[in-house]
C-alpha cells in the first residue's frame, strides 16, 4: 500500500462514490478521506472514514488537510449544466471558489497531486461538432461551460506559475447504475434504463437524433486513476484532457435497450437542455490522452447496455 492520503471532496455524488470506492481498493480504506456535504451515501458507509465538508469554507478545508496529513485531493464538487442554468450566478460562485480554494492549499501545504473535472460543456456551436480536437474554438454558452473553461485556465496556470500537479479530464456525459446523475444534459442516458426497466416506456427531453459523447462509468473510472497514476512527465496537457469512449443518439440507445426489452417504447419531449446539447460535440477526438498517457476504453453501446439492465 502506498502512503498516499487522499481526500475526496463531492464524494456522494455520480463520480464521487464509485471514484471513492476504487481508491480505497488501490490505497486502502483509512487512507481516502470521503468527504460531502450530504449525508454519507448508502454505497460508502462502513468503507472508510467520512467527514461533512462545505468546500467554500477554506479555513476549514485547510485545517482538514493540515489535520489528516493529506498529499493529494479529488474536487468533484460542482453544479451540473441543467442546474447551473436555473441559478447561474451561484453555479459560477460555487464552481469557481470551490477550484481556488483547493488549489490555494494545494499550493501553500504542496500537496502532491490534485484532480478537477472538466467537461464536453467548455465546447460550443463554433466548435467543430465531429472529433473536437484537443486544442480548438472553446466559447462554451452555460454557465456550466465557462465555469469548466475559466477553471482549465486557472490549473494551467497554477501548475506553470506555482508547480501545483493540477490533471484534468473532459468528461463526456457519464451513465451508471450506482448513484444518480446530478442535474446534467446527457441524465437522460441513465433514466432511460431505469424508465425501461421499471415501466417498458421512456420520454426523452432530447431529440431522437442529437449525437452527444458518452461514457460508461468503469471507464470514466479508470481514466481518472490512469491520468493520476501516470508519471508527470507524460502529462503535457495541463488545462483537460479530451476523454471519449462513445457516441450515440436517444434514438441509437432506444434501439439497443429494445434488444433486451423488446416491448420497450420512446417518445421525444425535447426541453429546455435541447438547446444546450446542440452547443455541444457529437464525437469527441481523444488522441492525446490515448499518446500521452495510454488511455483506451473498454466499453461501447452494447456492451454497457447489456451491463446497465443487468446491474440496475
Amino acid at each position: 500500500m502506498k502512503k498516499d492520503k487522499i481526500l475526496v471532496i463531492g464524494a456522494c455524488g455520480q463520480i464521487g462514490v464509485e471514484l471513492t470506492l476504487a481508491l480505497r481498493k488501490m490505497y486502502g480504506d483509512a487512507n481516502v478521506l470521503a468527504s460531502d456535504l450530504r449525508e454519507e451515501h448508502e454505497l460508502l458507509k462502513g468503507t472508510g472514514p467520512y467527514v461533512s465538508l462545505d468546500v467554500m469554507n477554506k479555513e476549514m478545508l485547510h485545517v482538514l488537510v493540515i489535520r489528516h496529513n493529506i498529499t493529494q485531493i479529488y474536487l468533484l464538487a460542482a453544479i451540473l449544466s441543467a442546474t447551473g442554468e436555473k441559478n447561474p450566478l451561484l453555479a459560477w460562485h460555487i464552481n469557481m471558489q470551490s477550484l481556488l480554494n483547493v488549489l490555494d492549499i494545494a499550493k501553500e501545504e504542496n500537496i502532491d497531486k490534485v484532480y478537477w473535472p472538466s467537461s464536453i460543456a467548455v465546447f460550443g456551436p463554433n466548435s467543430p461538432m465531429q472529433d473536437t480536437p484537443q486544442h480548438t474554438i472553446i466559447e462554451p454558452t452555460t454557465i456550466y461551460g465557462i465555469s469548466k473553461f475559466a477553471g482549465e485556465r486557472w490549473c494551467e496556470y497554477y501548475n506553470h506559475r506555482y508547480g501545483v500537479d493540477v490533471r484534468s479530464l473532459r468528461y463526456p456525459g457519464l451513465i451508471s447504475y450506482k448513484s444518480a446523475p446530478g442535474g446534467g444534459t446527457t441524465d437522460y442516458a441513465v433514466e432511460i434504463f431505469h424508465e425501461a426497466k421499471e415501466h417498458k416506456t421512456y420520454t426523452s427531453f432530447l431529440s431522437e437524433n442529437t449525437y452527444l459523447p458518452m461514457m460508461y462509468m468503469p471507464d470514466a473510472i479508470r481514466a481518472t486513476i490512469e491520468l493520476m497514476e501516470a508519471d508527470a512527465s507524460r502529462i503535457s496537457v495541463r488545462s483537460a484532457y479530451n476523454l471519449s469512449g462513445m457516441s450515440f443518439s436517444p434514438k441509437e440507445i432506444a434501439a439497443e435497450i429494445k434488444k433486451h426489452i423488446p416491448e420497450f417504447t420512446i417518445s421525444y419531449e425535447p426541453d429546455y437542455r435541447q438547446q444546450i446539447a446542440d452547443g455541444w460535440p457529437n464525437s469527441m477526438d481523444d488522441g492525446q490522452a490515448r499518446a500521452d498517457w495510454g488511455w483506451k476504453h473498454e466499453y461501447d453501446l452494447e456492451k454497457m447496455t447489456a451491463d446497465m439492465l443487468k446491474n440496475i
